[in-house]
């Protein structure tokens, strides 16, 4: 469990039409976090995830920021009607199977194990009118995995999306 966070974030909300205004602060966030993998070709491919899942016109993004301060984001878009990836590790689909797909949540160095990823997280999914959230979270990151178990996530299978991105833990949780 992340400890609690002495100050309120300030949590600002985004859309598609704000991409070109943030799309510089969700590179700068991402570069600080992964600075020690910089040399990673697919963590360098990030700038066409950004304009991948920023280009849906459902896009919706929450970057929280400690005075003018950017210190992390969570992003993603509703999946598309029918096509839910996610379908193929159920044996029974659910009644309601609209989906938002969590693309990413990033929390800057300096501002983990504060609490702020769950605000992010809870920010994003906030009113969304999908029944269901799913996410990629990397397998080599347990504790990673287990967080969002703790925000009621279950793992429901393996997923490797690209040749050259890690293996997955695909996990699912109800909205509502």
């Amino acid at each position: 469990m992340e400890p609690a966070l002495t100050h309120t974030p300030d949590l600002r909300r985004y859309t598609h039409t704000d991409l070109p205004q943030i799309r510089q602060t969700l590179l700068d966030v991402h570069a600080d976090s992964y600075a020690d993998r910089a040399d990673d070709e697919f963590v360098q491919r990030f700038p066409w995830f950004v304009d991948h899942w920023g280009g849906n016109p459902g896009f919706a993004c929450v970057i929280s920021y400690d005075q003018d301060e950017p210190t992390g984001f969570a992003y993603g878009a509703p999946a598309t009607p029918g096509r839910e990836w996610w379908r193929e590790y159920l044996a029974h689909e659910p009644e309601d199977s609209s989906t938002f797909s969590v693309s990413e949540l990033m929390v800057r160095p300096k501002w983990r194990k504060t609490g702020l990823a769950e605000r992010l997280h809870e920010a994003l999914l906030e009113d969304r009118p999908e029944h269901l959230a799913v996410l990629l979270v990397d397998r080599t990151h347990p504790k990673v995995q287990a967080l969002y178990e703790s925000w009621n996530y279950q793992k429901i299978g393996e997923r490797q999306p690209f040749p050259d991105s890690p293996v997955y833990a695909a996990m699912l949780r109800t909205l509502s």
